[in-house]
């Protein structure tokens, strides 16, 4: 076993000025321009009147989902209702002005403008993709209760042995880790895991550690992280080409405190959430009746945040991912990483405590509700001596403070050459100065806070 300074590093893949394209850049400022000055030619000096009324719709809707999300009882009702009722209402007034049309035209020149940005700002794909070459003693564990028991309904234990496997197959109350370092201390030159993220970041920590590749066979609920590798979820037979041909990528893990995660470590609410013994067999149900007490209860958290040597205070809900996730809006791939490469973490923060604060951000996104960010450390606290964390939706308890790190390169993952998403990686979500410094030819800086 090595020391964390031992984890093998890889340079960054980065796209560079160079790889930009300002010709696009120029068309996602041309549609821009169209999206704002189509109401305008078509409502006149009303159409600032119209905005206002959008904005009221908006500010009305976020007040509506927090009374339903932070109360119960009538003001629950009453937010529901509120959150539907408003954006209907705007656009019921739209239509009866005839502007109903332009908005919608304005709207879809916004979207075309967002996905030229995004082109725009696509970086290059990662330059050290290569050809894998065929292991000699590969080993696979196999969890057959992972989503809803696809090792058996794939039979991939089968398929595995007949690729040349040395398949496990996990049972009950069974050490992943141990299992995994005794795997390469008996001559294993791959790891591969068929189960969800959870299984898959334990046997990735021990693979990051020995320098020896890693499969990811998404047998799993979700398989957030073989997603983000451009795995087909559906087919995790697919993912069985990696163990015998197939390329090999080097990606990030991320640590909080000594816990490895591929996908995220989540602070605050959602931690509270998955703590709670219902959550597993009613996610939804346990989410809305535990919500209230979590955002304004006795309850509700109070966490402290340091990335890069910035601070925040009076988060409820921290989101710290291995490389940032995209805007949740974005509607080409909502909450998907396009890189696994950067060498940073992600950091979403929410700080909203009350009916006044979800209209302010609402209406000013960047009132300091919602903090996004990316920072090669984070540090998270909450002045009491341990913190629940979901570490890739797996309830842990880590003793505060605790520092969350990228570990850059880390992890040798092989994967199918040919798969459903990987091809070349879109752009970050635009930001507008960036793009215009692309129009001109100028190179945009680095991302920081938003």
């Amino acid at each position: 076993m090595g020391s964390r300074g031992d984890e093998p590093n890889a340079p960054r893949a980065a796209g560079g000025p160079g790889g930009h394209s300002a010709a696009r850049a120029r068309v996602a400022l041309l549609l821009l321009l169209g999206g704002v000055l189509t109401p305008l030619v078509a409502a006149g000096p009303r159409s600032v009147l119209w905005v206002l009324v959008g904005i009221a719709g908006l500010v009305l809707a976020a007040v509506g989902v927090w009374w339903a999300l932070a109360h119960t009882g009538l003001a629950r009702m009453v937010g529901t209702v509120l959150s539907v009722a408003a954006p209907l209402t705007v656009l019921a007034l739209y239509a009866t002005a005839d502007l109903l049309g332009p908005a919608l035209v304005s709207l879809g020149l916004l979207a075309l403008a967002v996905l030229a940005a995004r082109s725009a700002l696509a970086p290059a794909p990662p330059a050290f993709e290569a050809t894998a070459v065929t292991p000699r003693h590969p080993w696979v564990l196999m969890n057959r209760r992972s989503g809803g028991g696809k090792v058996d309904r794939f039979r991939l234990a089968d398929k595995a042995r007949a690729a040349g496997c040395r398949v496990h197959v996990l049972g009950p109350g069974q050490d992943v880790t141990a299992l995994a370092r005794q795997a390469v201390a008996d001559g294993a030159d791959l790891l591969g895991v068929a189960g969800g993220d959870g299984t898959q970041a334990l046997v990735a920590d021990v693979a990051a550690r020995h320098d020896v590749p890693f499969v990811v066979i998404p047998a799993g609920t979700r398989n957030h992280f073989a997603l983000d590798l451009g795995l087909d979820r559906d087919d995790p037979t697919a993912a069985l080409e990696a163990l015998t041909a197939g390329v090999e990528l080097r990606v990030d893990l991320g640590y909080a405190a000594d816990r490895v995660f591929v996908n995220n470590a989540s602070f605050g609410t959602y931690a509270a959430v998955v703590n709670d013994p219902a959550y597993r067999a009613a996610k939804a149900r346990t989410v809305w009746q535990t919500l209230p007490g979590l955002l304004t209860g006795d309850n509700a958290p109070a966490l402290r945040m340091t990335a890069d040597g910035r601070h925040v205070t009076g988060l409820q809900a921290l989101l710290v991912s291995n490389n940032p996730y995209g805007h949740a809006a974005e509607v080409s791939r909502p909450g998907r990483r396009e890189r696994l490469d950067t060498g940073l973490l992600g950091v979403a923060c929410v700080r909203v405590g009350s009916t006044t604060e979800a209209a302010r951000l609402a209406s000013r996104p960047r009132s300091g509700g919602l903090v996004r960010l990316t920072a090669d450390e984070v540090v998270v606290e909450a002045g009491t001596t341990t913190l629940p964390v979901g570490i890739d939706g797996e309830y842990v308890d880590l003793p505060s403070p605790v520092v969350c790190r990228s570990a850059p390169g880390a992890l040798r993952v092989r994967v199918p050459r040919h798969r459903p998403g990987g091809s070349r990686p879109r752009g970050p979500a635009p930001d507008w100065p960036r793009v215009a410094r692309l129009a001109l030819g100028r190179p945009p800086p680095r991302l920081g806070w938003s």
